[in-house]
């Protein structure tokens, strides 16, 4: 069982109880930070903190793949259709490739914890590979990816809940649409969960998230059995052109790595973490490429962006879909915000009573998701605000940094092939990233200036 410290669904709709131990060190533990305890408890020193050791480690190799998995299935599987019907049928071969190449970088996590077993977290084992440096810069990576994942959810709620409410109008200010007020109103709803301090109690989101995650798929099967929806197969074999932003879609698809070190220290026996990434990733990129090919063949060059806003909409599978699509975003704040919460009560002086920690952690969490929300209404263009997110810090994430731990932690270890290898993938992470980056923010920059001047004239 993987403990309970700081529940926290990754960015990329990944669930699990995990210890946030790295990010927010500096001083006790995460559960004793949470329920405002003196820690009291035995620990044994990290590279750049001290760790608890709650619990002894006893996940078995079925409870880590079913882990796994809910880690990795998340927005990944709106878009993936989306990203083949613009790269042509060939793209699945992409999404092929860095399905192996992910779970190989998941592979030499497993490494680096085996060679450094006081790391306890992603951001440990950039700290002991590149020392004060690498884990500022790891550390910024991924508060960076939670929080544009999170502006990507909230576009995903306003566009759902758009289509859900479609023909309805609320008398409003006419400063916002129908869509805008009832995606606040949601945002409003979720609010509160950030004001509860002990995120345990909240455990059930992250069930909830996964189950929405299979309604989904389901759903999306249903309607192409059931649907009465006619193929549209008028897809080219290749657009050579659109392959640097799709890959931002696939990378962000398999992006888990931040939390796989919880996973690994969980296990019973860490020495099958690999045969459980091979099961997990092969499983996440069945479901990835089944969704991909059936969303691309039933609607063809019309696909939206999220497969969810395709499906015909008289169906009864669709709206189910649809709603499952609105409620994943608001399990998803009080569990994306852990990680800032336990550096921000590290940060308050400890002579602060825990209520007035409790309505600083509560304010700042609201004013973040309010900032969330209004990125999301003025840039709503989920395709490329995730594409954005995975070419600019997932590929590194998810494939440069694993390597390049790798290569500094086992230096002069290592074979000429495996060296080889690694420089590669770190040079084919990078341009990938470089490309995707650069293709992805012009997109974005020209939907922002079409909507200028529609909106102008």
């Amino acid at each position: 069982m993987i403990t309970r410290d700081a529940e926290a669904a990754n960015p990329h709709g990944r669930k699990m109880v995990s210890t946030k131990s790295s990010v927010e060190q500096g001083g006790g533990c995460d559960v004793c930070v949470e329920n405002d305890d003196v820690c009291q408890c035995d620990h044994r020193s990290g590279d750049d903190g001290q760790h608890r050791l709650h619990e002894q480690p006893n996940g078995s190799f079925a409870h880590a793949v079913i882990n796994m998995i809910g880690m990795l299935i998340g927005l990944g599987q709106l878009s993936t259709p989306y990203a083949l019907e613009n790269g042509g049928w060939a793209s699945i071969f992409l999404l092929l490739v860095l399905g192996l190449i992910c779970t190989y970088t998941s592979h030499l996590l497993g490494k680096c914890l085996h060679m450094s077993p006081k790391s306890l977290s992603y951001v440990d084992i950039g700290h002991h590979a590149f020392g004060s440096k690498g884990k500022l810069l790891v550390s910024t990576f991924i508060y960076l990816e939670i929080f544009m994942a999170l502006v990507s959810y909230t576009i995903s709620l306003h566009d759902n809940l758009a289509t859900v409410f479609t023909g309805t109008y609320i008398p409003a200010t006419g400063v916002m649409s129908t869509s805008q007020l009832l995606t606040l109103v949601a945002v409003l709803v979720a609010l509160p969960s950030l004001w509860i301090r002990n995120l345990s109690s909240i455990s059930f989101l992250s069930s909830g998230g996964i189950l929405m995650s299979g309604v989904i798929f389901s759903c999306v099967v249903f309607t192409a059995a059931f649907g009465g929806v006619t193929p549209d197969n008028n897809i080219p074999m290749i657009r050579a052109r659109s392959i640097p932003s799709i890959s931002g879609l696939y990378v962000f698809s398999y992006g888990g790595h931040i939390v796989f070190p919880d996973l690994y220290k969980s296990m019973k026996d860490p020495s099958k973490f690999t045969k459980v990434s091979i099961v997990s990733f092969a499983a996440v990129t069945g479901l990835y490429t089944s969704m991909a090919f059936l969303g691309a063949k039933m609607f063809g060059p019309g696909v939206s962006s999220q497969i969810t806003l395709s499906l015909p909409p008289h169906l009864i599978f669709t709206r189910v879909a649809l709603w499952a699509t609105v409620i994943t975003p608001m399990t998803k704040y009080a569990l994306e915000f852990a990680p800032f919460a336990i550096q921000l009560e590290r940060i308050l002086p400890s002579w602060m009573a825990p209520q007035t920690k409790t309505i600083v952690r509560g304010t700042v969490g609201s004013v973040l998701l309010l900032v969330i929300l209004t990125l999301a209404l003025s840039v709503p263009y989920f395709e490329h605000v995730l594409g954005l997110t995975g070419s600019l810090v997932s590929t590194s994430i998810c494939v440069v940094f694993p390597c390049a731990f790798y290569l500094k932690i086992s230096r002069g270890e290592l074979g000429r092939t495996v060296l080889v290898l690694n420089w590669a993938l770190i040079g084919v992470g990078c341009v990938l990233g470089a490309s995707g980056t650069i293709s992805s923010s012009k997109l974005l920059i020209n939907s922002l200036r079409r909507a200028h001047h529609l909106h102008s004239s």
